[in-house]
């Protein structure tokens, strides 16, 4: 029998979506600090999500303790499963054991320093060509295309196979969008893979969470997470602003912060401008 026909297993090309750890820092402790800053409050967001820890973006000579990176981000329960780093830095990242990773994600190119408005850009072609290439249920989020680099990891398929897997890609849909017509207790939550939309009250102490947009047709009085997987093109839309808690990509207030007059109970869409939140009123007429 030949072992391309073999019943047992197969070994063929293929890639996976994962998150990537973007380094752009040596200072542990200062990384350590944000990350928590910014998910200790939901450590739902990323539970045994799996990630790439990216070393692209660290400038020529620089070097970090990849184990300890690992263990960061397995403290707040990621799943780091290999890096992706230039070849020069490939003699001090292989001391932490972790597999090497190609990200096809355009979004950093040449050296490792990349300007911002170049990382935006690719960012904004990574996002445009995601459903092509991207099978992730993911709505919208630019998630990387990672591949061993090692070339004896890459073993090939026979092209019938090849051909299956790729029309397979392209009839996987978008994550549709979840609509929920009833209101949402204290207690209660809501997972959407694509965008959500809540068409009764969000009571305080429920959740809603999205990985893309939310739109609320009612009070938010509990927590709005939208963009959960990075997305940070996600908004969040809403009747009568008064959560608890509004995160996008998990950045995110709370209530520690008062909201301004223009906002407060009133009509208002929350948005992404660089890493800060905009919260801003919402035209209905």
């Amino acid at each position: 029998m030949s072992p391309k026909k073999s019943p047992y297993f197969e070994l063929k090309s293929g890639s996976v979506d994962t998150l990537l750890f973007v380094v752009k820092t040596t200072e542990l402790d200062a990384m350590r600090a944000e990350l928590t800053r910014r998910f200790e409050a939901t450590p739902e967001f990323f539970a045994n999500d799996t990630v790439a820890i990216d070393l692209r973006r660290l400038a020529d000579g620089e070097q970090v303790a990849l184990g300890d990176i690992a263990r960061l981000l397995e403290s707040v329960r990621m799943r780091p499963v290999g890096v992706v780093a230039q070849p020069e830095q490939h003699g001090w990242a292989a001391e932490a054991g972790l597999p090497f990773l190609e990200a096809r994600d355009k979004r950093v190119a040449g050296g490792n320093a990349v300007a911002k408005s170049e990382a935006e850009d690719s960012a904004a072609e990574a996002t445009a060509e995601a459903p092509k290439a991207n099978t992730s249920a993911s709505a919208g989020a630019a998630q990387p295309e990672l591949f061993p680099t090692d070339p004896t990891q890459d073993m090939p398929a026979d092209a019938s196979s090849d051909a299956d897997a790729d029309s397979n890609a392209r009839n996987v849909p978008r994550a549709a969008t979840l609509v929920v017509d009833r209101p949402l207790r204290s207690g209660q939550r809501v997972y959407a893979k694509g965008d959500l939309v809540v068409l009764g009250m969000v009571s305080n102490g429920a959740e809603v969470i999205a990985e893309g947009n939310i739109h609320i047709y009612a009070p938010l009085r509990g927590r709005a997470l939208a963009g959960v997987h990075g997305n940070h093109d996600a908004r969040i839309f809403c009747t009568s602003l008064e959560a608890e808690l509004i995160s996008i990509a998990g950045i995110y207030r709370t209530t520690e912060v008062p909201l301004s007059d223009d906002v407060r109970g009133k009509p208002a869409q929350i948005r992404l401008d660089e890493e800060k939140l905009l919260i801003e009123p919402l035209r209905l007429t």
